[in-house]
């Protein structure tokens, strides 16, 4: 089902329902939302590639998700809300957000206010009560500082609901990769056709099968110990779930996780050390020098798992060299004879 196909209907709704349910704080012209193609257009400007990315494409993507919030609340009615009546969406699209960073966007909101409204819908199962589309963030800092959160109500199906919530989110590039693929692999748990979350998500299919893969082979408590692990992208993910498959390799990483230093790493960090564990560590080379009766070094031999090298100092043994040099296809000849 095509997005445009998707939400033809939700123009049609009666809006003086929803607008009803909350006290209003200023009316503007009521305009339906997430019906519009040019929306569409913008949330699906590229699917999801490399998350690292230069300032001035962080900035441009920051600036496509406002302009998709603007789409999806403007001309709407924008209420205040207790936030004690405001539920998470059904499906959770965020890794725990950290205090720092909640500290950071509560002081934003306290000294300038909540700039944005978020979208929220009736709750579908508790009366009185509304569920987020977005804006869960600006929810939880609102609750920090003890004040109601601007909302637009919107009467919403479930997958209208995941797909403005995944094409906002889309658009965030603090959204890293795992969030992305957890995201799209609850989504699937919940019955919503992969057309739906490609929709939401505004990625191709091969983007959505190696997100998928991730989440479903990586073990949830290795990837919860890691975090959102920001600017590790779909080959490094892809490469761990890799090694989690190598014999050995899951007891390594659960080793590394346990080590009382990792949980005082950022979670970046904490993806690193986990797949630098993951990996087989090489063996070291060992080296032995062979020498005369008389203590002078005659030859020095070296090895590690992929080869033997003998080095020998024509200077200080000529005549050592040829004769092994000489006698080096016979001992080969000899080895092959007695195989």
């Amino acid at each position: 089902m095509s997005r445009k196909a998707l939400f033809s209907t939700i123009g049609k709704r009666d809006t003086q329902a929803t607008e009803a349910q909350a006290p209003v704080v200023n009316r503007m012209r009521a305009r339906p939302i997430l019906g519009s193609p040019d929306l569409i257009a913008a949330g699906a400007a590229k699917p999801v590639g490399a998350i690292g990315q230069s300032l001035g494409e962080v900035s441009e993507r920051a600036k496509r998700a406002e302009e998709i919030e603007r789409k999806l609340t403007e001309g709407q009615v924008i209420v205040e809300i207790d936030t004690a009546l405001v539920d998470p969406s059904f499906v959770a699209d965020r890794m725990p957000l950290s205090e720092q960073a909640l500290s950071s966007l509560t002081e934003k909101i306290r000294e300038h206010g909540q700039l944005n409204p978020i979208l929220v819908r009736p709750h579908p199962e508790a009366q009185g009560r509304y569920q987020v589309a977005f804006g869960h963030r600006r929810l939880q800092a609102a609750k920090a500082l003890g004040a109601p959160v601007r909302a637009v109500v919107r009467a919403l199906s479930d997958e209208q609901l995941v797909v403005a919530q995944g094409q906002e989110n889309h658009e965030r590039e603090d959204l890293s990769y795992i969030e992305k693929a957890l995201f799209a692999h609850r989504l699937e748990q919940r019955g919503f056709s992969r057309a739906t979350i490609m929709a939401a998500m505004s990625i191709y299919k091969s983007d959505l099968s190696n997100m998928l893969s991730v989440a479903t082979k990586m073990p949830e408590d290795v990837v919860n110990a890691i975090g959102p692990a920001p600017g590790i992208g779909r080959r490094a993910w892809l490469e761990l779930v890799g090694l989690m498959a190598e014999q050995g390799r899951a007891a390594a990483i659960r080793k590394a996780i346990a080590d009382p230093a990792f949980a005082a790493l950022e979670s970046e960090g904490r993806f690193k050390h986990v797949i630098a564990a993951a990996k087989p560590q090489p063996i070291k080379a060992k080296s032995e020098s062979w020498s005369t009766t008389d203590g002078e070094t005659l030859a020095k031999v070296t090895q590690d798992e992929d080869r033997v090298s003998l080095t020998i100092d024509r200077r200080k043994a000529p005549d050592f060299a040829e004769f092994v040099l000489t006698r080096l296809r016979d001992l080969y000849a000899e080895f092959k004879a007695g195989a």
